[in-house]
This record gives structure tokens, C-alpha cells and sequence, in this order.
């Protein structure tokens, strides 16, 4: 036994290895703390930590007593202090496992493994992210250095007292700041810019004097396209470095002031972009190449070359143009594949769209690019050239070869070039892109016969072939020698084994069928598909002529058995049968679509073959009752108690039921493309009433910031059907949802001429449903423009209203809103008890998102109140709710009301942080919401002493505020005014 009591370690005994199998887990990177099995231990009094701290953090080495006594004492140590040593290690012994506390050499020792204290496996992260970083492998190096700080858990070495604890606890929060800085270093050279300036602004505002924080701000700002206030921020570091220090700014500093005055090329754009470990690597999105692929030798090589070359002076940009079912997408995919090794970063690929009735938007196509690219949700901009300038920053420095499959035009493809050598584009099109500058152009025709024969045997099997090579030649001749065509046939024929090819030919030359649609052009693929369908069961062409009508990119197997009338199990049978034609795609387990040519063929099918003409009718009008009917279920699922339902049109159609609100809400995004086309071709039509009350049950597609041009487009194609058919109650409730869609982009004038109409057109439809929406959304216009008595009015109308229809969930809404106007008023007290009563009523009906507008608005009025942590404590609560419920732009709101709250509470670095979030985020109100953030923002910079770059911010806040006629331009305007001016 030692002289305290405890076991010796048998000499034999590996070090650092305890004297039983527990695990013992140790932690200093936050308060001191130590398990056994996942079991907290108790650490014993603020000395016995220190003492605990001082063998944790000297890796196995012995420390002597009066090492340990100046640990614990320094210089003013008691005099029982080696007493009171040998206690604290007596009590920490019984503690811990037999074994681990030793005393050797008149001191002691703690023998455990490595990786049992926090700040050991910290540094072992950082050490493999300086590896990785070294190897070139920035996105695991930033992944590793992330895992390194969340091992933090607020400051180190939490309430351990002694000399020791206090040098090591300097020493430990440098280092993080230093981890922290490089990882923002590499933030910024994966160009995650938009999420750095916002913690960059905190941390130079806890750490004014620390230049390579204010480096990285400046570098940031710049990368988000913010050069004004990069320069201020450095006009703020040379003013603070002054007062302070009396000294100039680094010359790193000096040196990046000057690149960015000259607008350095190189500075504008990250230093490589590797896809993050969480995402796809290296994405890989090339459709599989056919394996029977035959001839365009010639083609493939002068592409292959082209793409070979790219990484020169110049990005490579080849573009196919031919006519549908010529085979420039197979060509293309063909090609790309070859080329793979000369894009070692990656492939992308999109389906353009540009043959059907909806292209595909370049903004979407760019967001899903990002997406694949790695970058986050969050960090992905709004605007069409804001993304596709961080696009191609993402592309700058790596090798990818991106396929821009069936484009509509050179407009629709520009933003989604690359942009950068290394980089090479391959795009097909039914148009030569003459106006596409600097494109090799390729004009690719239908196949030589020899070709063409070729493709047929490759498909059919050489043994059927051989013996009748004429009726062959017949065959693909009839085909017009497009690869579509042939493809088709010859499946056809492979599937029917009783065939000859002289049957086959002898169908082909039926006039009927050919006349001159044999011609090398469109005429020639209506042929090639009438192949396909006079080949069908009744049951199959039924099917492909009528799914064909919908508009949207594709079905899903439920709304595909809708449109249908069938069974889930005799749809799914059908269509994949159809699929097996080539007739349809199936893009995903579950979903469908044609190709753009295919789904002309087939709504030209319907037209001439579906009878009566109107079962066509009869189909869109099932599958609108099927998107109406699942869309207000997911409607009433997440707002119980809501009248709205009780007010949409009825439906012959249950639609898909759900017990779980993510699912309900998870559909309703997968589906919005679709939801929404259906809206807008069916509002055209004697569906106009359930068109327009589809786009009130998805209603959150407008509020939450996704979809908002297609929703729109739909609203206004809405109105328009209603205006001129004269039904005024469809107009009132279509002009009520276009109400939305203006009153969330923050265009309040017509917002509110279009909230107008709808009460006139509602009253005189005695439609009561509109009237509260109307007053409602009129109320909250009035406030966002100042007219505060105006405001209130509507929204006393809005509650009578609401009581009335017995809407409880709009009487809350409407109480919210009140609460913001009385606000405005001086109210603050009744402002706070309307907010609260709207909050206990969307509690009772256990509504989710709504509650989270009601905390929103309550937090709002507490701000006013002075009452800062319990603001903070509801608007934490909304920015919660709205994040799992979607809604980005709220979340962006609620981020600038804590902005205001904190910097009304005296935290201009937290409101600066949140003021930031929130211009990342985006906001519901549009450029005028974003005048007040930037205004915020800049208050807080002011009091952080970053005074010019808080004048940017007012600035920019000034011009969006003229832009929209807005009163507070006049605020900014004096906080722009020099002080020798006043």
C-alpha cells in the first residue's frame, strides 16, 4: 500500500492503461467533469477539480507535490497545503478506477488512455485536419476542425480555481480562437462567405485588435459581393489599430485593402471547392451510358478532343443541336462519359426541359447544382445572378464537365455555364445556339443507313437480322434513321419473339402511318412514336395518352392512378409496361415522366383517339381533386381547427391521408412543381373554382419563399380565367391569394389594391371566406406602411370576421397582427396581451407553425417592453418551429427581431451576428425588410466602433428604402448625417 492508502500499479501493467476494464472519460473543455461507463462521477470541491486538472494536463507525467501545490496555491499557498494534497488525492482515488491515480516518486500521476480527456482527441482532430488541409483535402480538413471545436462546451477549465487553471485556460481559449480562425479561413476558401461574415462579426466585435479576424471579415464581405464594406471594415481597423495601439495595420491587411481596391480577379473566388464529406464528394450525375451504342464515330472523337482540351485559356462549350429523337442526349451522355477521367472533380448533369410547355428555371437548376456541390441550404442566394456567380466561384479552381441536356435556349443556358478553364460544358438543344458565344457547334443528323442497321441488329439479336437484311433496311428506312425511332422499333420487336422482321416492316409500310412523317424532322418522330402506341393494349394507350395531358415535369404513381381511375397496383402494372416501351421514364421509384416529345405525341393521341373527348377533361379533373384534396389534408394537419377547409370547393377525390406532419409536409414540397402546373392548366378551364382553392390549401408554398414564381404565375393565370368568365367569387378568392404572394415580396400597394378587390368581389359573391383574409392581409399592409389607425381597423374587421365564420386559428392570426399595430400606437401593454391570447388559442388547437407566428409577434412587443430575455426566450422558440417547418423566410424575420432585441438589450455584437443571419437567411417583406435589417446592423456596428462599415450599411438601407417610398428612408437619412452637420 502507498502512504495514502491507495493500490500500487503492478509493475507489469502496461501505462496508461487503468486497473479495471471500466471507462473512465475525462473533460476540461468546458466545466471539469469525468464519467465511468457514461455515468457521471463526482469531482469533488473547486480544489479537487484543480487538482484533478493539474494530472489531466500533464499526459501521464508524474507532478511532484509542490508542483501541485503551486498549481493549486501559487505563491500563497496554506500551511497544510501538502496536507490538504494528499486528501484531494485520497478522495479523487476513491472516485476514480483502482489503478488510474498512482503516487511514484513523492508525487502523483493519473495513467489513462489518450483519448479519455476531451482536449487530447481535440487536438488529435486538429492535428489530421492540418493533414488533410495539407493534402490539398480542405472540406475534411474544415470537417475535422468543426469536430475539434464542438468538443468545446463554453469556457475551459469552467469555475476551477488556481493559478494553474487560470494560465491554462488563456492558453486554451487562443488556441480555440486559432482553430476557429482557421476554420473560417477555410470557410472561405470553400466559399461558405455568406455564413463567415456573420460569425466574423461577433468574434472581431469580441476581439476588436485581432487583425487576422478583421482579415478574414474584409475577405468575406468581399466574396459576398459586399466590396464597400470590406473597405470600411479596414478604414475601421486602421482607425481602432490607432486610438488603441498607435500603430498601423499589418501589412497582410494593407496588402488585401489594396486587391481589393484593384478588384483582384483572384481574390473574388474561393481556392478550390471540393465537395464537402457530408455531400457528394465529387458529384456524379451522368445518366448510364447505352451499352449498345453504335456509330457517330466521327462525332465522338471531335467532342472528345474538344473536351480533352478543356483546361486552357478558355472554358470548352460544345453545343448539339438536332431534331427531337435524333440521339443527341445518347451521343452526348456517350461522350461524357469517355471524358470522365478528364473531369476528376465531377459530373453534373440537368434535363433542361426546353421542348415542353415549362422549361426548367435557370435559378432552380443552379440551386440543385449547389446543392450537389455541397454548398448548404442556407447558403444558397435568391436571386437568378447571385447564383449563379457563387456557382461558378464553386466551379473556380476544379476539373468539372457539366451536361446541360434538352435547353430551350442560349438565355436559359448561360447562367449555368462554368465560367472557368478547367471546366467544359456539353449542351443539347432542338436549336443551333448561334447566340451562344463561344460554343463549338455541332449539328448532328439522323444515322447513316449503315448505322442505323447497326443500332437495329445490336437491339433485335444478329440471328433475326442476317436472314432478312432487306426487310431491315426496310425497317430503319420507315424509322427515318432516327435512333429514337429505331430504338423503339426494334424493342418492339425483341420483346415479340413470334415477329419476323419482315412483319415489322411490312406494319412500317403502311401509309397510314408513315405518309411523310418519315422526313428527317419532327414529322419523323411523331412516326417513330406512332410505332410505339399502335403496339399497345387498349388498357397502355388509354394510359399513355392520358397521363400525357398533365403539365407538370412528372407523376407520382398515386396521382398517376387518380388521373387514371384505377387502382394503385393496376396503375403501377401499366406503367411500368410503358416504361418498358420507352414510351415512359421512370425518374424515380414511385414517379414518371415522359420525354417532351413523347408527351406532345401522346396529349396529340388524346386528342384524336380519347373517347368520349370528355374523358380528357374528366382525367385533369380527377387529378386537380386529387393534388386539392391531399393539399388540404396537409393543410388541416398542420392547422387544426382552421375554416379554411370547410370553405374549398368539394372533391370527388380522397386523396393521400396522413397521421404524421413532417410526411404531410414532405409531400407537399415533393409535389410543388407538379401542385402548382396542375393549378395553372387547370384554372384555363371549367376547373377554374378548384384550380384557384388548390392554390389557397398550398398556400405555404408562397409564404415560405420556395416556388414563388410558379405560384404567382399560377395565381395571376387564375385571375384572369375568373375576370373574364365574369365569376366574381373565383376572382375574389384568386386575387386573395395573389394578395399573399405580393404582401410576402413586401409589394404592399399591390398587395393591397388586390386585398381590395377581393372584399368588393366577395361581398358581392357572398363569399365570406375572403372577406377575412382580406381584411386580415389589408390590415397587416396598412402597418408595413405606416398607416396605423388604418391598420387596426382592418384587423378589429378581421376578428369580427373571424368569430363569425367561428375561425378560430384566423381569430388568433388576426389578434397577432393587432398586437404589432397597437405596438405602433404606444400600446405596448395591450400589445403584449393580444399576442398572448393568440398564443393560447393556437396552443389549445396544437397548431405549430402558427404558434410560431404568435411567439414571433409576442416576442416582438416584449422587445418593445424592455422585457429582452423573455423576447429572446419567444423569438428562440419561433426560429425553432419555423426551421422545422420550412419556412426560411420567417426564419430570417425572427432572426432580425432578435437582432433588434439584443441591440436593444446592449449586445451589438450578438445583434450584429443575427442581423447578419437573417440577410443570409432572407426575409418576408422583401427590400424594405432588408432596409431595416441593414439599419440594425449597422446601429450595432457603430457601437462595436466599426463605424464606416456601419455607414455602408446605411447607405444601402437608404437606397432600398427610396426604392420603395418607404418613411423610415428619413431615420437613416440623420444617422447619415455628420455630426458637425447637427
Amino acid at each position: 500500500m502507498d502512504r495514502d492508502g491507495g493500490p500500487r500499479v503492478p509493475e507489469q501493467r502496461a501505462p496508461g492503461v487503468p486497473g479495471d476494464t471500466a471507462e473512465l472519460r475525462f473533460s476540461v473543455l468546458g466545466p471539469v467533469r469525468a464519467w465511468r461507463d457514461g455515468e457521471p462521477l463526482s469531482s469533488g470541491s473547486p480544489q479537487q477539480r484543480a487538482l484533478l486538472v493539474a494530472l489531466l494536463m500533464r499526459d501521464g507525467r508524474t507532478a511532484t507535490a509542490s508542483e501541485l501545490i503551486d498549481a493549486l496555491w501559487g505563491e500563497e499557498s496554506p500551511s497544510q497545503a501538502l496536507a490538504a494534497v494528499r486528501t484531494y488525492a485520497s478522495r479523487l482515488r476513491k472516485v476514480l478506477s483502482p489503478g488510474v491515480l498512482i503516487t511514484e516518486a513523492g508525487g502523483y500521476a493519473l495513467r489513462t488512455p489518450s483519448d479519455s480527456l476531451d482536449l487530447n482527441v481535440a487536438r488529435d482532430l486538429a492535428a489530421d485536419a492540418d493533414k488533410a488541409r495539407a493534402a490539398g483535402d480542405r472540406y475534411l480538413a474544415r470537417t475535422l476542425i468543426n469536430k475539434s471545436l464542438g468538443l468545446w462546451d463554453g469556457e475551459a477549465l469552467a469555475s476551477v480555481p488556481g493559478p494553474y487553471a487560470d494560465n491554462q485556460r488563456t492558453r486554451l481559449e487562443e488556441w480555440r480562437l486559432q482553430l476557429t480562425e482557421t476554420r473560417l479561413d477555410l470557410d472561405l476558401e470553400v466559399g461558405r462567405h455568406a455564413e463567415a461574415v456573420s460569425e466574423l462579426t461577433a468574434l472581431t466585435a469580441a476581439h476588436p485588435l485581432r487583425e487576422r479576424l478583421r482579415e478574414l471579415l474584409m475577405l468575406a464581405l468581399y466574396r459576398s459581393g459586399r466590396q464597400a464594406e470590406a473597405l470600411a471594415a479596414y478604414a475601421d481597423t486602421r482607425r481602432l489599430l490607432a486610438d488603441e495601439l498607435g500603430v498601423d495595420p499589418r501589412p497582410e491587411l494593407a496588402r488585401l485593402q489594396q486587391r481589393i481596391l484593384q478588384a483582384d480577379a483572384e481574390l473574388a473566388r474561393p481556392v478550390e471547392e471540393p465537395a464537402p464529406v457530408h455531400a457528394v464528394r465529387r458529384p456524379a450525375q451522368l445518366p448510364a451510358t447505352v451499352p449498345d451504342f453504335t456509330g457517330r464515330a466521327s462525332f465522338v472523337r471531335e467532342l472528345g478532343d474538344r473536351l480533352a482540351a478543356a483546361g486552357g485559356s478558355v472554358m470548352a462549350v460544345s453545343a448539339l443541336a438536332g431534331i427531337g429523337g435524333v440521339g443527341k442526349t445518347t451521343l452526348a451522355v456517350h461522350v461524357a462519359h469517355t471524358a470522365r477521367a478528364h473531369f476528376p472533380d465531377g459530373q453534373l448533369y440537368v434535363d433542361l426541359q426546353g421542348a415542353g410547355a415549362r422549361a426548367a428555371e435557370p435559378e432552380t437548376v443552379l440551386g440543385a447544382f449547389l446543392r450537389a456541390l455541397g454548398t448548404p441550404d442556407t447558403a444558397i442566394p435568391d436571386s437568378l445572378d447571385e447564383r449563379s456567380a457563387l456557382y461558378r466561384s464553386t466551379l473556380d479552381g476544379r476539373r468539372i464537365l457539366v451536361l446541360l441536356d434538352n435547353a430551350h435556349d442560349a438565355a436559359q443556358v448561360r447562367p449555368l455555364l462554368p465560367g472557368t478553364e478547367g471546366c467544359a460544358a456539353l449542351v443539347t438543344s432542338r436549336v443551333r445556339m448561334v447566340d451562344l458565344a463561344g460554343a463549338h457547334l455541332v449539328d448532328l443528323d439522323v444515322m447513316s443507313p449503315d448505322e442505323a442497321l447497326q443500332l437495329f441488329t445490336r437491339i433485335v439479336g444478329a440471328e433475326r437480322v442476317t436472314s432478312e437484311r432487306k426487310a431491315a433496311l426496310d425497317v430503319v428506312a420507315a424509322c427515318g434513321f432516327l435512333p429514337l425511332a429505331i430504338r423503339i422499333a426494334a424493342s418492339r420487336l425483341a420483346a415479340r419473339r413470334t415477329w419476323t422482321v419482315s412483319v415489322l416492316a411490312a406494319k412500317l409500310a403502311d401509309e397510314r402511318r408513315r405518309l411523310d412523317e418519315l422526313q428527317a424532322g419532327d414529322l419523323a418522330v411523331k412516326a417513330t412514336f406512332e410505332l410505339g402506341y399502335g403496339a399497345l393494349e387498349p388498357a397502355q394507350a388509354r394510359a399513355f395518352r392520358l397521363l400525357g395531358l398533365a403539365d407538370g415535369p412528372d407523376l407520382s404513381l398515386a396521382a398517376a392512378a387518380a388521373v387514371l381511375d384505377l387502382p394503385l397496383q393496376d396503375t403501377e402494372d401499366l406503367l411500368e409496361s410503358l416504361v418498358d416501351t420507352s414510351l415512359l421514364e421512370s425518374a424515380a421509384p414511385g414517379r414518371y415522366r415522359y420525354h417532351d416529345l413523347v408527351r406532345l405525341y401522346a396529349r396529340a393521341c388524346a386528342e384524336r383517339d380519347e373517347q368520349p373527348p370528355s374523358e380528357r377533361e374528366s382525367a385533369m379533373s380527377r387529378l386537380l381533386d386529387f393534388y386539392l384534396a391531399t393539399a388540404s389534408r396537409v393543410y388541416a394537419l398542420e392547422r387544426p381547427g382552421d375554416r379554411l377547409v370547410d370553405h374549398l370547393e368539394p372533391t370527388a377525390y380522397e386523396g393521400i391521408s396522413f397521421t404524421d406532419r413532417q410526411a404531410a409536409l414532405d409531400w407537399l414540397y415533393t409535389e410543388a412543381n407538379c401542385v402548382l402546373a396542375c393549378a395553372r392548366q387547370t384554372s384555363r378551364g371549367r376547373q377554374l373554382r378548384r384550380a384557384i382553392d388548390l392554390l389557397w390549401a398550398a398556400k405555404d408554398l408562397a409564404e415560405s419563399g420556395a416556388n414563388s414564381k410558379q405560384y404567382e404565375s399560377a395565381a395571376l393565370s387564375a385571375r384572369q380565367t375568373a375576370h373574364a368568365v365574369g365569376d366574381r367569387r373565383a376572382e375574389g378568392r384568386a386575387r386573395t391569394t395573389l394578395t399573399n404572394v405580393y404582401l410576402v415580396a413586401g409589394r404592399y400597394e399591390e398587395a393591397d389594391e388586390e386585398a381590395r378587390q377581393a372584399t368588393l368581389l366577395a361581398r358581392a359573391a357572398e363569399d365570406r371566406a375572403p372577406i377575412f383574409w382580406a381584411n386580415n392581409d389589408r390590415g397587416i399592409i396598412a402597418f408595413n406602411q405606416g398607416r396605423h389607425k388604418d391598420a387596426e381597423s382592418y384587423l378589429l374587421q378581421a376578428i369580427e370576421d373571424s368569430r363569425a365564420d367561428r375561425n378560430t386559428p384566423g381569430e388568433a392570426s388576426a389578434l397577432c397582427n393587432l398586437s404589432r399595430t397597437q405596438l405602433s400606437l404606444g400600446r405596448t401593454a395591450k400589445a403584449i396581451a393580444l399576442a398572448q391570447e393568440g398564443i393560447a388559442i393556437y396552443d389549445r388547437l396544437g397548431l405549430t407553425v402558427r404558434l410560431a407566428n404568435a411567439r414571433y409577434a409576442l416576442g416582438v412587443a416584449l422587445t418593445h417592453a424592455g422585457r429582452h430575455k423573455e423576447a429572446l426566450a419567444e423569438l428562440d422558440e419561433a426560429l425553432a418551429n419555423f426551421g422545422k417547418n420550412r419556412q426560411r423566410l420567417w426564419e430570417g424575420t425572427t432572426l432580425f427581431r432578435m437582432a433588434e432585441a439584443h441591440l436593444s438589450a446592449k449586445r451589438p455584437a450578438h445583434a450584429a451576428q443575427h442581423a447578419e443571419q437573417a440577410l443570409a437567411f432572407g426575409c418576408i417583406g422583401g427590400d424594405r425588410i432588408r432596409a431595416g435589417v441593414l439599419t440594425v446592423l449597422g446601429r450595432a456596428l457603430e457601437i462595436l466602433g466599426q463605424t464606416d462599415r456601419a455607414r455602408v450599411c446605411w447607405h444601402e438601407a437608404l437606397t432600398l428604402y427610396d426604392e420603395v417610398g418607404a418613411p423610415e428612408a428619413a431615420e437613416v437619412r440623420g444617422l447619415l448625417t455628420p455630426l458637425s452637420a447637427a
